[in-house]
């Protein structure tokens, strides 16, 4: 499992009190985040808590006609988890317009907060937690056994 980034360029760098985070499609910019860098000190045992944590992705790969050949939630977990600092601080969000990275579409209304770490991590492989291409159990199973009939 991995997490290609062929159609995007993220970027994170400090900048002098700063953390500055972009995401350009292409020459475009679509995402700018910003948060104050090393502002306050964060509780380790609950950001390390938080990262052992289970994730999800949504894998969407589309087939060669346009329809989609895989479209699942994943679920994985960060493994080897090493936190060796993290801060919270004031945050911003900025969010651009454009035709096929919709980003801007997503409803972010209001920043709650924001933290940055350093750490060593190792990302676990996935399992498929629910494939939207699979219908349901009770979907496949016959109509004598959803009407009761044995």
């Amino acid at each position: 499992m991995g997490f290609p980034k062929k159609l995007a360029n993220p970027t994170l760098h400090v900048e002098i009190d700063q953390v500055v985070g972009t995401l350009d499609y292409g020459p475009v910019r679509v995402v700018t985040g910003s948060m104050g860098y090393k502002h306050k000190a964060a509780d380790l045992d609950a950001i390390r808590a938080s990262l052992a944590a289970p994730n999800f992705l949504l894998k969407i790969i589309p087939h060669v006609d346009g329809t989609p050949r895989i479209c699942e939630i994943v679920e994985y977990y960060l493994e080897d988890i090493t936190v060796k600092g993290a801060w919270t601080g004031p945050a911003a969000l900025s969010l651009m317009p454009h035709a096929l990275a919709p980003v801007a579409e997503l409803p972010v209304l209001e920043v709650v907060g924001a933290v940055h770490m350093i750490c060593d991590i190792t990302l676990g492989l996935g399992k498929v937690a629910y494939d939207y291409l699979q219908p349901a159990a009770s979907e496949r199973a016959p109509a004598r056994a959803k009407a009761g009939v044995s």
